[in-house]
């Protein structure tokens, strides 16, 4: 029976009061005034209003070559590791056609979206990375047109991020953040053209924003707040094991880090060095209250147990520091992402590996994978009938099935093509 060592004292899924009804109505204001409403809001929550949002290609030239080389350096690596996968995941998509019946050909395609958002965070902390998750892997779908949004940060512009956007191949950066940003992309402006998907992390308001706007667009997935949650044995450094956990309750405040090991000895070593590093954290002011509120630690009585209670939780990230840490392959079905073994760690696929760190939380891991190269992409059908036999015998078949739900149009659709091509009476025509 699994013992906690240590419980959250609040729920990750508490909400912040107001959020929806503000949303709401800032994404109709939008809608209703477009860009001076976009304007007016820019200023009064990013004390930021331009002559343009957008940055034209001086504009951008200048940034990037402010950016210090080691920097694009990194950049460049981090967006070829992100490339090379995304473009492996498009080569497990297969078009195909094949034939059913004589001269009955049914067929499949994968068709990028015509134009996509890509909104980078930026707030206290700028995502950089995201614009590589996002942005790369839209264009290694092909999309041909992609949007990136970005905020100011404190009045000043990120110039990294905008680095990051215009080496992934972004075709417009918008220097814009916020609810007003995901909706000027969602709904359109009189400078910004709509969007048909939207991608990317955010604070509490743009994640509800993209889930408002779901359906008018389409989104990547519902996410909350990032999540760990570490697996151990006995087998664990535990020094490694308060390090990892750390570093994802730096995210914010409401970021939940959870232990569940096998062995109380090594989760209570855990838990102290967890306690002796906080204070010295340069972020401890996201992640002590994450950790002091969300933060978990359970102990149980085998590993397997373990692995349960994870997939239990569904958590966005799960990391394995177990003797056979690839035995979670087998056992773990519910997570993001898995990283298996302490050579790796959360840290390497938020920012360098290559896999997508934008991810499901809240256990939506229960039904959804995070963002791949497939969100970009519709899998459309197509069919085709060239032999009439087979026309025939799919007309008969489909008034018979038609006339059992009483749908008399449909199976007349049927009855016409044997009547045409085999001689089948009609008693219903005029």
């Amino acid at each position: 029976m699994p013992v906690s060592l240590k419980s959250p004292r609040a729920s990750a899924a508490t909400a912040v009061a107001g959020v929806a009804e503000t949303v709401a109505a800032v994404i109709a204001d939008v809608e209703a005034r477009g860009d001076d409403a976009v304007r007016e809001y820019s200023e009064k929550f990013d004390r930021w209003s331009p002559p343009s949002f957008r940055l034209s290609a001086a504009d951008i030239e200048r940034i990037v070559a402010g950016v210090d080389r080691q920097v694009i350096d990194d950049i460049r690596t981090v967006q070829r590791n992100v490339g090379d996968f995304a473009r492996k995941q498009l080569e497990s998509l297969r078009d195909f056609e094949v034939e059913t019946l004589p001269g009955v050909y049914l067929g499949q395609r994968s068709i990028p979206v015509s134009a996509a958002g890509a909104y980078v965070p930026g707030g206290r902390y700028p995502l950089v990375a995201s614009a590589h998750m996002t942005v790369v892997t839209a264009k290694v779908a092909g999309v041909p047109r992609v949007a990136a949004c970005t905020p100011p940060i404190r009045g000043e512009i990120p110039a990294a991020t905008v680095a990051a956007m215009h080496l992934a191949g972004a075709d417009e950066i918008y220097l814009l953040g916020g609810v007003q940003a995901v909706a000027a992309l969602a709904v359109g402006t009189g400078s910004i053209a709509p969007v048909d998907l939207l991608a990317g992390p955010g604070n509490a308001y743009v994640a509800e924003a993209k889930r408002q706007l779901f359906g008018r667009v389409g989104i990547d997935l519902f996410a909350g707040p990032t999540e760990i949650l570490i697996v151990a044995d006995d087998t664990a450094d535990p020094f490694i094991v308060a390090v990892d956990l750390l570093s994802q309750a730096e995210h914010g405040p409401d970021s939940p880090a959870i232990l569940v090991c096998s062995s109380e000895e090594v989760a209570r070593k855990a838990l102290a060095h967890v306690e002796a590093l906080l204070p010295g954290m340069p972020t401890n002011d996201y992640a002590g209250p994450a950790w002091r509120d969300h933060g978990q630690v359970i102990v149980t009585e085998t590993t397997d147990e373990a692995f349960a209670v994870a997939n239990a939780f569904a958590a966005e990230h799960v990391q394995v520091l177990t003797a056979e840490p690839r035995r979670a392959l087998a056992l773990m079905h519910d997570f993001g992402a898995l990283f298996l073994g302490e050579e790796t760690c959360v840290s390497y696929g938020d920012k360098v590996i290559g896999t997508n760190h934008t991810l499901p939380t809240r256990g939506a891991a229960r039904y959804t994978g995070g963002l791949w190269v497939g969100k970009y992409l519709k899998t459309v059908t197509y069919q085709e009938i060239t032999n009439r036999d087979s026309s025939v015998e799919l007309g008969r078949l489909c008034g018979r099935a038609a006339r059992v739900e009483l749908f008399e149009g449909h199976a007349r659709s049927g009855d016409a093509r044997a009547a045409k091509y085999a001689g089948d009476p009609l008693p219903w025509a005029v």
